[in-house]
């Protein structure tokens, strides 16, 4: 075992303790979630949905797909959503994956480990699976149920561009979810 590889590697994902969600703080939500904290929520989301989909899903997979998702903004934090539109497009999967091979790459050498972490962060970016998509889901899910939280606990009203335009997600159960959060806000 390479332990300084793996203590990198673990460090990073500290890194996501400490990295703030940044589309809460440029609509003034105070201490705002860490990606850690949100990463959380994705991991959470999956474990309670996965039962509830309609499709078997590789509960395995799809809690390590959650936990990778946002691995890369170790590095380049959390860039906004608006801010990647003006950049050319495609570039946000190409850069992450150039992260991803830097982070779960350092020192390790391709090892068993980094290979299977890239393949279930490669698998998630193609979409093409059934624990990838529930992933993508939680992962939405978990940002509708922050911004009600936000919008409850604070007052916040910059937070309703959340709910102007309806969201579609791949899995009626958690679609299902998400209408009855629209009707409790």
């Amino acid at each position: 075992m390479d332990t300084t590889a793996v203590l990198n590697l673990l460090l990073h994902g500290n890194q996501l303790k400490r990295t703030p969600r940044t589309g809460w703080v440029q609509r003034g939500v105070v201490n705002a979630e860490s990606v850690a904290a949100h990463s959380f929520g994705v991991v959470y989301a999956v474990l309670v949905t996965a039962p509830l989909v309609g499709v078997p899903i590789n509960l395995e997979k799809a809690l390590a797909m959650a936990a990778l998702h946002d691995l890369p903004e170790a590095l380049t934090t959390d860039i906004p959503t608006p801010a990647w539109g003006y950049l050319p497009p495609d570039i946000k999967t190409g850069i992450e994956r150039g992260v991803m091979h830097e982070i779960v790459g350092e020192g390790a050498a391709e090892t068993a480990v980094s290979a299977q972490l890239l393949a279930w962060w490669e698998e998630l970016h193609a979409a093409q699976t059934a624990e990838a998509l529930l992933v993508h889901d939680a992962d939405k899910i978990d940002m509708f149920l922050q911004a009600m939280v936000y919008e409850q606990q604070t007052g916040n009203r910059q937070l309703a561009e959340f709910w102007t335009k309806p969201f579609t997600f791949h899995y009626p159960e958690i679609q299902a979810l998400y209408e009855e959060l629209k009707n409790r806000r």
